[in-house]
C-alpha cells in the first residue's frame, strides 16, 4: 500500500493556481460556500482542464483523492 505523502499546496500548483499560504486561502475564502448540490469539479471558476482532473481524481480514486476531498470540504463549509 502506498501512503500519499503529497501536500495541500501541491493540490494548488497542479491545477495551476497560485500555491502560497496567503493564496489558497484567498482562494477558499473568496470562493465558499458552494451551493449544496454543486459538486466540487462543477463549480464554475474551474477551467475545463481543472475540472476535468478534479473529476478524475474522485472517479479514479487517485493518489490526490484526500487532497481533492479537503479542498471539497473547504469551499462546501
Amino acid at each position: 500500500m502506498e501512503i500519499c505523502t503529497r501536500r495541500f499546496w501541491e493540490l494548488f500548483a497542479q491545477l495551476g493556481l497560485p500555491h502560497k499560504p496567503d493564496d489558497i486561502r484567498y482562494f477558499i475564502e473568496s470562493r465558499r460556500p458552494l451551493p449544496a448540490g454543486v459538486s466540487l469539479a462543477q463549480a464554475e471558476f474551474w477551467s475545463v482542464s481543472q475540472a476535468t482532473f478534479l473529476q478524475e481524481s474522485l472517479d479514479l480514486d487517485s493518489d490526490w483523492i484526500s487532497l481533492v476531498d479537503q479542498l471539497n470540504e473547504k469551499l462546501h463549509h
